[in-house]
């Protein structure tokens, strides 16, 4: 079985039905926790990121696939997160829904609003519902009008949003007023939304975050993003994300290539490559990825989003330098370690939270939750297809 055929086995007969089996058919959207022993709580909270996520999966699942069953999964999510998840008194999605779809974390935060953004594009181009670009927009304009300041997005938000403390998404020991990760998924957002619907003044606001990452968040001397900022761009640690790093390569290489602009797709293509390629020659052991080394510390730990990003942005370098088959081997074998220690292949479970670089599973860590979703790995076999590379 080759390449393509073993990735669209993993879709089609893993990951696809795995997530459909969390459908929450009483109160909407999908079930939030599946504990490392496979125990369902239908009680636990319903994120709203997870189930963002899991509408664009399906969204993007139905265009590959064209099975219409996908595109009524995706219609079940979209239902929940425009009945339940957006607040159509202040604007914006909320952070969590209890488990009856009830607000239950009403904290407004950026990458939120931009993954909410990101599944109704590609809802509203799987469906045709222009409801949902409708929405898409209103997000859009919540980001551009309450969290963006003059030098870029501020991160986490009150419901009536009023500016709060930024723990969602800070980590090593720091609190950032800015973080790389809000931005590039600021950027992703405004791609698919570009895409689907080529409005002008998104395509103006995706320039304007790409010079953000050329000259505030590239560290070309260290070959990486930095991560965590004060408001000033500052960085606050000596972090390699290498997941992030080869993510990044290939989201601001898909921008470029939907924007369609000479200007961009030559500027960020030489940090693209350099993303890229420092990412191989200091994280990956020929089989794997490791998760990151925070001031001069490697964690080994192989995180499943981390090795799907891996799969992707590689094969984005090998198909922008042909030349280096290397990357397509790299690809190949981060595949291949995938398919042999990643994926969990218990009956009723997907892929393991996160595995040594031996393969061996952490039981402490479950096999969803509100960040552990299908929308890297779903979105790894969906890259593969689509690039049609053996």
């Amino acid at each position: 079985m080759g390449f393509i055929e073993e990735v669209k086995k993993e879709l089609t007969e893993n990951i696809i039905p795995f997530w459909r089996g969390l459908r929450d058919n009483e109160y909407g959207g999908y079930y939030g926790y599946l504990s490392y022993g496979l125990e369902l709580d239908k009680k636990a909270e319903k994120g709203c990121i997870l189930n963002n996520r899991i509408v664009w999966f399906f969204s993007n699942a139905y265009m590959l696939l064209k099975d219409p069953v996908l595109l009524e999964e995706a219609k079940h999510g979209y239902e929940f997160l425009r009945d339940c998840c957006l607040d159509h008194e202040n604007g914006g999605v909320y952070w969590s829904m209890s488990c009856d779809g009830k607000p239950q974390d009403t904290t407004k935060h950026t990458y939120n609003q931009a993954f909410c953004i990101y599944a109704l594009s590609s809802y509203y181009e799987a469906s045709g519902d222009k409801e949902a670009l409708d929405a898409a927009y209103a997000l859009y304009h919540v980001i551009e009008d309450k969290c963006r300041d003059r030098d870029g997005y501020r991160e986490a938000y009150s419901r009536e949003f009023v500016q709060v403390s930024n723990e969602k998404l800070s980590e090593n020991g720091v609190m950032a007023d800015r973080t790389m990760n809000t931005l590039l998924h600021v950027f992703e957002a405004y791609t698919e939304l570009y895409r689907v619907d080529h409005n002008e003044e998104v395509g103006d606001r995706l320039r304007w975050i790409m010079d953000l990452f050329a000259e505030k968040i590239y560290n070309p001397a260290l070959h990486r993003q930095e991560v965590f900022f004060d408001y000033d761009y500052n960085t606050l640690i000596d972090l390699y994300s290498y997941g992030h790093d080869i993510e990044t390569s290939w989201l601001i290489d898909r921008g470029t290539e939907v924007l369609g602009d000479p200007v961009y797709v030559a500027k960020m293509s030489t940090i693209t490559k350099d993303l890229a390629q420092n990412v191989k020659a200091v994280a990956f052991d020929g089989h794997s990825l490791a998760n990151e080394c925070d001031k001069g510390v490697v964690n080994t730990w192989r995180i499943w989003w981390v090795q799907a990003e891996t799969v992707v942005g590689f094969l984005n370098a090998y198909q922008k330098q042909p030349e280096r088959g290397d990357f397509l081997e790299a690809a190949k074998a981060e595949w291949a370690f995938i398919r042999d220690h990643q994926i969990d292949r218990r009956s009723g479970s997907e892929w393991f939270y996160e595995v040594t670089a031996e393969g061996e599973p952490d039981a402490a860590k479950p096999i969803v939750e509100a960040w552990k979703c299908p929308y890297h790995n779903g979105r790894m076999c969906i890259e593969v297809i689509r690039r049609g590379i053996e």
